[in-house]
């Protein structure tokens, strides 16, 4: 009697255990929806639901209902409940352009240094479906991508068109220089009315900073910059050099950290910035700290307006609004590298402090830059959920009148139809059926169990809750 009982309690045992793992599951649905966040209990329902299966990990990225099943995952260190502080208008997160490639628009790309351009860069000119891919020969920097049916460029780039307005031309060089360079061949009276969407590439300062060290140190050198500003470069006197020979190749970052002429500080502000409100790199127009609110100022306005900006630290996303800003579709992801020069350098936390404090213009702008990214990117995926829930729900509306309309067609000639209840909903399509004698192959009768409400699937309401 002892020994049934026990395996009794045990039995009891076994299904509270069960019911508990199989309520911690629908909990992690519930919790973390996407399986950019909580990434380990996302894995781990997976295999409950999955019986375990090892193929479960490369389904990640099929499609279900008309959309990926989250390919953000956690590798860009996205926040698990994304919180706002500023706030934007509809324009400035609604950013969707009508490029024309087959017309006469541009898409300028604003490369500043140690952002991943480069990388960014190749991917426009061979990671692109278009109907004319850009023409790339091994042994050659740039690439040529004409417009389908035209020999004029689409692109004006690094890897396209070169450094047609100097090495690593800022807002204030391109948009003086672009429209003159690329009118540079047609006819006066025949000029062409061309849309330029500027876009760009922005980093956290303080790698960017370890970056760009770490790249003069080697050896490098930005000597062909023009800094162009009101028609002119700047003098000696206006931009000293911080280094006397050929190249500053060797110099520590202390160094680096003591030139008070140095470039590299809040050179993502100073480059998407109007420096003609400043009066250009005459530093004795203004106070620094008036001068650099000016241009922080300019520097945001500017970013809002750009078609497009991306952030290194986000490749996926990055990759996802600009394929649904320009309507392009990139060939291959996009690929979150972590492993960089500047994240094996060692800093000590007095030495990053100092490096914060040297581009604290750039900080302030990083994190509107990402405040920004992130209320887009939010914005554009609830926009892309919607539209996939209407699909469906259209999907289920046609289904359920076909079914309905052959349920009617099967009666027989003798029979007569059951009167519908009070509940059943008459389409506007069916009156004007009947008006006009049509036979109505869409909705007919929708029963009252029929539920239109936006949650009425598992898929409909997970898609309802907040994920990001």
């Amino acid at each position: 009697m002892d020994e049934k009982s026990s395996s009794i309690s045990h039995h009891r045992l076994l299904i509270v255990l069960l019911m508990v793992l199989l309520f911690g599951v629908i909990m992690i649905q519930y919790v973390c929806p996407s399986r950019s966040e909580c990434h380990m209990l996302h894995h781990l329902g997976s295999w409950f639901k999955d019986g375990g299966a090892s193929g479960s990990r490369s389904r990640g990225n099929e499609i279900q209902d008309g959309l990926q099943r989250d390919p953000y995952i956690a590798e860009d260190g996205a926040l698990v409940r994304f919180v706002p502080r500023f706030n934007f208008t509809k324009v400035d997160l609604n950013r969707v352009v009508d490029f024309n490639i087959k017309g006469d628009d541009v898409i300028v790309f604003l490369h500043i240094q140690k952002t991943g351009g480069t990388t960014f860069g190749r991917h426009l000119v061979r990671n692109i479906q278009l109907e004319r891919p850009c023409e790339c020969h091994a042994g050659q920097k740039k690439c040529t991508c004409f417009r389908p049916g035209k020999k004029e460029t689409w692109l004006f780039s690094r890897f396209s068109t070169g450094w047609s307005c100097g090495l690593h031309a800022d807002w204030t060089e391109l948009t003086s220089c672009v429209p003159s360079r690329m009118d540079s061949g047609e006819v006066p009276e025949n000029l062409p009315s061309r849309n330029y969407y500027y876009i760009t590439i922005l980093r956290d300062p303080v790698s960017r900073y370890l970056s760009e060290w770490r790249h003069v140190q080697r050896g490098a050198t930005w000597k062909a910059s023009l800094h162009v500003c009101d028609g002119r470069s700047p003098t000696l006197s206006e931009l000293p050099s911080c280094y006397s020979g050929d190249d500053w190749s060797g110099c520590s970052l202390q160094e680096f950290m003591d030139c008070p002429y140095n470039l590299a500080n809040n050179r993502q502000t100073r480059m998407l910035a109007d420096l003609s409100l400043v009066g250009c790199y005459n530093v004795s127009a203004m106070s620094e700290e008036e001068r650099w609110a000016v241009l922080l100022e300019s520097a945001k306005r500017n970013l809002r307006g750009m078609a497009f900006f991306g952030l290194t630290e986000y490749q996926r996303k990055t990759q996802y609004l600009f394929e649904r800003t320009f309507n392009l579709e990139f060939i291959a992801p996009f690929t979150q590298l972590n492993g960089t020069r500047a994240s094996s350098v060692e800093v000590p936390s007095e030495t990053q402090h100092r490096i914060l404090q040297l581009n604290r213009w750039d900080v302030e702008l990083y994190e509107y830059a990402r405040d920004l990214f992130l209320q887009r990117f939010q914005v554009a995926r609830q926009q892309e959920r919607r539209q996939a829930r209407q699909r469906r729900q259209q999907e289920r509306r046609r289904l359920r009148g076909r079914f309905t309309t052959k349920q009617g067609t099967q009666l027989k000639p003798t029979e007569t139809p059951r009167q519908p209840d009070r509940h059943s909903v008459v389409t506007e399509e069916q009156h004007r059926g009947k008006a006009d004698g049509d036979n109505v192959e869409s909705e007919m009768l929708l029963p009252d169990w029929w539920d239109l409400d936006e949650n009425s699937t598992m898929e409909d309401y997970m898609d309802n809750v907040e994920q990001w």
